[in-house]
């Protein structure tokens, strides 16, 4: 019987060892935090439409709503509400715009109410290199400066004759470009938009365009030194980075 007692006392402390530690446990599934999420921009004014029209073209930079009282305006845009947002019509208009303006150029974006800008038609005439119509403040008729276009080359490795049309140069969005006196002083700057298109206003004098670094170019485009004339026109350049592909 003493045996038996033994046999069954041994045979309870190891059920209880594997019920109570003995065995491992099964692991617990992580937590997670979410990210949070940025909070969704809401587009309930005129005023918010068009700052992000005006942010689409450096070439909308500075232009002021249209004023029906003010005569020889130039440039201007219009807001004008829909089912789902806003319309804004932007104008750029130059030739004798005291009398109306011989030429106009006209945008017509759609923002809806989330903040989303849609590109919807463009007419008239090619805005010309030396017509910065309004920006800087001036609703007079246009304003002299300095405009082109900042590309990025070579795009492959080996450059071929005749050019390969899909080796062309890239167009690089982004691009600061200031703009210094003679006594070195900056009296502005610009930046480059999606098609690498540039503008910006100045008046007459000598001056200094100095290309600004781009992340993930190796080099640099040199500065160009111009005159802007008393009377016009402006000037165009193109400004050419380095890639680093050789």
């Amino acid at each position: 019987m003493k045996t038996i007692a033994l046999l069954l006392a041994t045979l309870a402390v190891l059920v209880a060892a594997c019920t109570t530690g003995g065995g491992s446990t099964a692991p617990t599934a992580p937590t997670t935090t979410p990210l949070p999420t940025s909070p969704s921009i809401t587009v309930t004014t005129p005023e918010e439409a068009a700052r992000l029209v005006l942010a689409v073209d450096s070439r909308f930079r500075g232009i002021a709503p249209l004023d029906p009282d003010l005569i020889g305006q130039a440039a201007w845009y219009r807001v004008t509400p829909t089912a789902n947002g806003f319309e804004v019509v932007v104008r750029i208009g130059w030739g004798d715009c005291p009398s109306g303006c011989i030429d106009e150029h006209l945008w017509t974006y759609q923002v809806t109410s989330d903040g989303a800008v849609g590109y919807v038609d463009e007419q008239g005439p090619t805005v010309p290199p030396d017509v910065i119509g309004g920006i800087g403040g001036n609703p007079g008729g246009g304003e002299l400066g300095v405009s082109g276009r900042v590309t990025a080359g070579p795009t492959c490795p080996v450059m071929r004759n005749p050019p390969d049309p899909g080796c062309a140069d890239r167009p690089v969005a982004g691009a600061v470009l200031i703009v210094t006196d003679n006594a070195g002083r900056e009296v502005a700057r610009g930046t480059s938009d999606t098609n690498g298109d540039f503008a910006i206003p100045l008046q007459p004098g000598q001056y200094v365009l100095t290309p600004q670094p781009v992340g993930g170019l190796m080099g640099t485009a040199q500065p160009v030194d111009f005159t802007i004339g008393e009377g016009g026109p402006g000037v165009t350049f193109d400004i050419a980075y380095d890639t680093g592909i050789r």
